[in-house]
């Protein structure tokens, strides 16, 4: 039986994304739950980071593996390039908001803490359904 190299090449990508979403949706869950100090919750804000960097990254990489295999790009239209548009922004905005959190936290009141968590909970969930959508009007 023999491996079907793009199957393999856009399942490899799925993985890498769908770790990337497991860590932006589990740490602002967590880290909102948790609602300790920002010392106590850095490992979730670093963890936040790197999920949108491996979302960004991964979703790229969907790209690229079309791109190799067909020379362009997927064709999206109407739904799936909105569903598109709202994934990066939700990734270029969560990854700001973590790398915010990381560097300025410490001087913020809880109200804006708690807040950021919320803000970064609401990005991953709006991504996690912006991909659906895009999966499915693709």
């Amino acid at each position: 039986m023999a491996v079907d190299l793009q199957n393999l090449a856009y399942a490899l990508v799925q993985l890498v994304h769908n770790f990337g979403a497991v860590a932006v949706t589990g740490s602002a869950a967590a880290a909102w739950w948790a609602d300790g100090p920002p010392p106590a919750l850095r490992g979730l804000a670093w963890l936040a980071l790197a999920g949108w960097a491996l979302q960004a990254a991964s979703g790229a990489g969907f790209g690229v593996v079309s791109y190799a295999w067909y020379g362009r790009f997927p064709e999206l239209h109407g739904i799936a390039v909105a569903a598109l548009v709202v994934k990066m922004v939700c990734a270029v905005s969560g990854f700001l908001l973590a790398a915010a959190y990381l560097r300025f936290a410490h001087g913020w009141q809880e109200r804006r803490r708690r807040g950021a968590w919320r803000a970064l909970f609401a990005l991953a969930a709006t991504a996690l359904s912006a991909a659906a959508f895009l999966r499915w009007f693709a």
